[in-house]
């Protein structure tokens, strides 16, 4: 290689680092809204475990049910969730993230409606049903499309807003159909400058290429997601492997932690607790709400400062010494015949505590980390996937917490839970690299690095990141 290619490759790494540095520098206001609409679809579930964690206590009164049937109730829309997200990699791989989003808020309508008209169980139950899968479409898509539309360093966390019609289609789908004009109209509305949107474009190429096995053209405008499950499923590579085992050991210990349980039945443990008063009881809920609400706001601004990591092993310790704390507030209630306000105010800061530390780690991070480390060509249903583990574990925990804690009591199943997060956090730990400041195709170099490191090197890289 002579002088001159070598300072033409010199400053053209001058120049994509330039561009890197400056997309970080300000939040592309078009990228901000197409990101505020999609995140707007992720407050479906906030809204449903919000609403029934409430509700539950004059459901239980009015229709006159057990327990058991309540359980049912509010584990049926994330055991159905499951079918929602299961189906949403195939159907955005086939009809694109945008309409996908549109099925998901649709489905949701209509599960919503179903509830709110229903005078028996049985209609409630089927409302719930319905809701369930547009929830599922709704988890999958949501982080997806952000992360997709997204460059590196930009991923909102959470957003608030309404409305479809001002969205792009995401401009990696459309390379993947060949539509790259289009791609590049989308990245030039989403990027600070041209220069960064055609950086991006020719990434995207490159990985979609790398993906895909040839250059990316108009011959792949009919390819429909066909092959993914074979490859993700069947004949694995090892860097496929490692991916599939991160983005389903964080979906998973995001439920098994129980915090969606804790949410719903919260009026429940209290009520053991010694508060009777519903209005005390909802008043609880509130202070909790504020809490979760306060401390999401906070991972969303610092998310990208301090990295993945950092934040998900804080959440993920703070929890575990939370629900410690829960449990033994428990059971010192459960034996005491006065039960001390002291004490109960002891319970009510460890599960905003509980809560908060989720809002902060795992309970952001687990839908980001998800849709941005699976490879172009894997990336809807891989997602789709690791979020259907998600639904699966937490409609199992809200339809066994009741049934659980009754046999070991509250106390006992708050021990339970915080192990689940000691053992969660050295999962975090030892399998999930960090991700900040990379693109969508920087992060799959990650996992394929490893394989071609030796032993000591790969313990290395696993602990810088």
């Amino acid at each position: 290689m002579d002088a001159n290619e070598m300072e033409s490759q010199q400053q053209k790494a001058a120049g994509e680092d330039d561009f890197r540095h400056t997309s970080t520098a300000g939040l592309n206001k078009f990228t901000l809204l197409c990101a505020l609409l999609a995140s707007t679809n992720s407050i479906l579930l906030g809204y449903d475990i919000g609403v029934m964690s409430g509700a539950v206590l004059f459901i239980k009164e009015n229709l006159k049910i057990t327990s058991v049937q309540v359980e049912i109730l509010v584990g049926s829309l994330n055991v159905l969730s499951l079918v929602g997200s299961l189906a949403s990699g195939k159907t955005s791989d086939f009809t694109g993230r945008r309409y996908t989003i549109v099925l998901a808020a649709a489905t949701f309508l209509v599960g919503a409606l179903l509830m709110g008209f229903a005078p028996s169980f049985p209609l409630l139950l089927a409302g719930r049903i319905v809701a369930g899968i547009g929830v599922g479409y709704s988890l999958m898509i949501a982080p997806l499309y952000t992360a997709e539309i997204s460059p590196a360093m930009k991923l909102p966390a959470i957003a608030i807003g309404i409305g479809v019609t001002a969205m792009p289609e995401s401009p990696r789908w459309l390379v993947m159909k060949g539509r790259t004009d289009e791609a590049k109209r989308v990245l030039i509305k989403v990027s600070d400058t041209v220069q960064e949107a055609e950086f991006r474009l020719s990434e995207i190429m490159k990985a979609a290429a790398m993906d895909l096995g040839e250059a990316t053209s108009s011959n792949h405008s009919d390819w429909r997601g066909q092959g993914v499950w074979k490859e993700l499923l069947l004949n694995p590579s090892k860097p496929v492997c490692r991916i599939i085992i991160a983005a389903i050991g964080i979906n998973f210990f995001m439920q098994a932690s129980g915090n969606d349980a804790v949410i719903y039945y919260c009026p429940e443990v209290f009520k053991d607790a010694g508060i009777q008063d519903k209005r005390q009881l909802f008043g609880v809920n509130v202070i909790m709400g504020v809490a979760k609400a306060t401390f999401v706001l906070i991972s969303a601004v610092y998310l990208d400062r301090f990295g993945r990591r950092p934040l998900l092993l804080l959440g993920s310790i703070g929890m575990a010494v939370s629900l410690a704390v829960l449990g033994m507030g428990s059971k010192f209630l459960q034996h005491s015949e006065t039960k001390p306000l002291w004490a109960i105010i002891v319970c009510i800061i460890a599960v905003c505590a509980d809560v908060s530390f989720f809002s902060i780690g795992l309970g952001p991070i687990a839908w980001v980390y998800s849709s941005e480390i699976f490879p172009l060509r894997l990336r809807a249903q891989g997602t789709g996937l690791a979020i259907s583990v998600n639904r699966l574990v937490s409609g199992v925990m809200s339809m066994t917490f009741l049934t659980i804690s009754e046999k070991i009591t509250f106390g006992g199943m708050f021990f339970v839970l915080s192990g689940i997060m000691v053992v969660a956090t050295l999962f975090f730990f030892y399998f999930l690299p960090e991700t900040k400041n990379k693109s969508l195709e920087e992060v799959w170099a990650l996992f394929e690095d490893k394989e071609r490191t030796g032993d000591d090197k790969r313990g290395i890289q696993m602990r810088e990141m």
